[in-house]
């Protein structure tokens, strides 16, 4: 790893002091960043494909439109991509996040097949594209292949635009994730998702956990990261407890072994004792707040959770935004509204964005990548470090002490302050682009206008 000088590093809140990165046996002069220096910061939820489709579900529907009718549109271009306009997508969205400040994402991966539902010739084909976006661009990737079987709580079939996701079997599912253990390396992880408690079976959420804990998928590098969407919409609350007798968290919490290698995508909708539970659990909650927002699911009961002492991080789900100052903002904002009160997701120090922030940036070791620390120490001693600088000369900055810097940076202004990022300790955008950014978008644009002939 080259040799870096920090004069201002972000060290938790309250504290920014000069840090060295590198070690000394590699020798050379260090590289000065002379900008405000934070740990990079990982997105725990993507669907990439849905970047294609980003501003393109805003004309409201015949009679209500919520997010069962926004479904529908994804469902169209759901059924237009193929591996190389994934790899495309994904690019063109793997290296907006760099530009923003995201270094590592976590891709909950479910369009794994042709349309109609047949593999592809290489069954992994899809999600060879996104590891190849992904090596591309330069980000770190968390491959979760996701297991959807069912079309309902009830055990209906896919329907026909579901198809293409669906594996018939747990066997052929965990095929596909063994597969793909190959393709592990220092800035690349496999992990193991369920769609949604509606799409997998209980018998088969049972049976990945047991196999998963066979000697094939052991990992060097810890336990593996297993994500699931839940709680998302008061309809999915609804039928589960119309069918499996329990609202989805609490269902899951007593029929799984819920512990911090879990991250669940949402949780929106608790009840007192499911939160409390979820807290104490150790796993991590994937709060998406701009998708929410934009499909109206509802807002999470964030000042009660960690006022419980539970892990949050961030992701951007369906791409309306590639920012985490806008999720981490609107995370904020979002209880400020309701709550009518400011400053509500502060800790002991009253500092809610530098709280915020260390919550999002620590989540990535639990659910991502376990063997990287997101604190400066750690990362060191792992070898792989992943940070950012902001422009501290920017004006959004001007009248602020560095110890606001954080604050002025996440509540002040739109333009992106982001400087330099560094993945796996190698630059990959530099004063605020991406080193490849021309050829990735013109790419891109291509696509984008051959698909939209075809949704």
């Amino acid at each position: 790893m080259p040799r870096y000088s920090l004069p201002h590093a972000w060290r938790g809140p309250g504290v920014i002091a000069p840090l060295a990165l590198g070690r000394a046996e590699h020798g050379g002069e260090s590289t000065t960043i002379a900008g405000l220096a934070i740990p990079g910061i990982p997105n725990l939820h993507s669907h990439a494909f849905q970047r294609v489709m980003g501003g393109l579900a805003e004309r409201r529907a015949l009679g209500r439109d919520d997010f069962w009718s926004w479904r529908e549109t994804m469902y169209r271009y759901a059924q237009t991509v193929g591996p190389d306009e994934l790899q495309a997508i994904a690019a063109q969205l793997y290296m907006e996040m760099l530009e923003q400040g995201y270094t590592e994402v976590c891709e909950f991966h479910y369009v794994h097949h042709q349309p109609g539902g047949e593999p592809y010739d290489e069954p992994a084909a899809m999600s060879l594209a996104l590891i190849a976006a992904a090596k591309e661009v330069g980000i770190g990737l968390t491959l979760l292949p996701t297991l959807y079987m069912t079309g309902h709580f009830d055990g209906r079939a896919l329907s026909d635009r579901q198809r293409r996701f669906g594996h018939r079997n747990v066997e052929s599912y965990m095929r596909l994730i063994e597969s793909l253990l190959v393709h592990e390396d220092a800035t690349t992880r496999i992990g193991v998702a369920f769609h949604s408690l509606r799409a997998v079976p209980a018998s088969a959420l049972s049976e990945v956990q047991r196999v998963y804990a066979d000697s094939r998928f052991a990992s060097s590098l810890g336990a593996r990261p297993m994500h699931v969407h839940i709680a998302e919409q008061t309809a999915e609350v609804d039928d589960c407890i119309a069918i499996r007798g329990a609202p989805p968290v609490r269902w899951l919490l007593d029929n799984a072994d819920v512990d911090e290698r879990w991250c669940l995508i949402h949780a929106t909708h608790l009840r007192a004792d499911e939160l409390s539970d979820l807290a104490k659990s150790g796993a991590t909650v994937g709060i998406c707040p701009t998708t929410e927002a934009n499909l109206g699911d509802g807002l999470f009961p964030l000042q009660e959770y960690l006022a419980a002492g539970g892990r949050l991080g961030i992701g951007s789900d369906s791409h309306v935004s590639t920012s985490p100052v806008e999720e981490l903002r609107w995370l904020e904002y979002g209880q400020r509204l309701i709550k009518r009160q400011r400053i509500v997701s502060a800790n002991e120090q009253g500092r809610a964005a530098e709280a915020l922030l260390a919550q999002a940036i620590a989540a990535g070791p639990r659910v991502a990548r376990p063997d990287l620390s997101g604190l400066w120490d750690k990362a060191q001693a792992s070898g792989r470090v992943d940070f950012l600088s902001l422009k501290t000369e920017a004006a959004e900055l001007a009248s602020a002490n560095p110890d606001q810097w954080i604050e002025c940076w996440l509540f002040n202004g739109n333009r992106s302050l982001v400087n330099d990022v560094m993945v796996n300790g190698q630059a990959v955008v530099s004063d605020g682009r991406h080193l490849r950014r021309g050829s990735i978008e013109q790419r891109y644009c291509r696509v984008a206008q051959s698909l939209r002939d075809k949704a």
